[in-house]
């Protein structure tokens, strides 16, 4: 309990490191994933290539590797920024990848007589999926979209190994100064179980307000 109390700060300042990365990262991902699901589903031949590159790279690209492109690659291009946008631009685009495939699941289980209904009252494909395909699909979607939120959050730790703040490298910190490795690990687990079971009860809200019942 010591190495808790004694370096409340330490803690905290980690823990919100993560809840920042996690949120930051979160959002980048659903505008993406969202984005390159459209593509997917597109009629225009070139838009469904870019979807399913984009899917294909992403998802079979170890994460580690995705930030040592990101955070050493990019600057070498001229794009020089701090080290936590880096590591949202790497965690929110890989996620983005499990996200578009969970969209697109959820696309493919709307009757595809719903868009052709669209169709033949004049609406375009962008009115067709904002309005009728994705409003239904978004029902199905809510459960594997909060897991993979949460995978997430528990990928975030990788950021501490690129100079970022987050909540894993404060056992660096606290190992150099002698505490208990196992008690800071406890605690370190248990900001990370905060993190996780506040995502899953948000998607069990959604789930239960719009979600198809069970």
């Amino acid at each position: 309990m010591n190495v808790l109390t004694d370096n409340f700060s330490t803690y905290g300042e980690g823990f919100l490191g993560t809840v920042e990365l996690t949120f930051f990262a979160s959002l980048l991902a659903l505008v993406l994933g969202f984005l390159m699901a459209s593509f997917r589903v597109a009629p225009v031949g070139s838009l469904r290539v870019i979807g399913t590159v984009w899917v294909t790279v992403l998802r079979n690209t170890p994460l580690t590797l995705l930030f040592f492109a990101v955070l050493l690659g990019l600057p070498r291009f001229g794009l020089v920024l701090p080290f936590t946008v880096f590591a949202v631009l790497a965690l929110g685009c890989y996620t983005s990848a499990f996200i578009c495939e969970a969209l697109r699941s959820g696309i493919n289980t709307v009757p595809r007589g719903q868009g052709e209904a669209a169709r033949s009252l004049g609406m375009t494909f962008g009115q067709t999926l904002s309005h009728v395909i994705l409003p239904q699909a978004f029902r199905t979607v809510i459960p594997p979209i909060g897991s993979t939120l949460i995978a997430l959050a528990k990928n975030s730790a990788i950021a501490g190994a690129f100079s970022v703040t987050e909540l894993l490298g404060v056992y660096k910190t606290l190992g150099e100064l002698g505490y208990d490795v196992v008690w800071t690990f406890v605690w370190i687990a248990a900001g990370y179980l905060i993190i996780t079971l506040a995502i899953s009860a948000l998607f069990n809200v959604l789930e239960r307000t719009w979600g198809v019942p069970r």
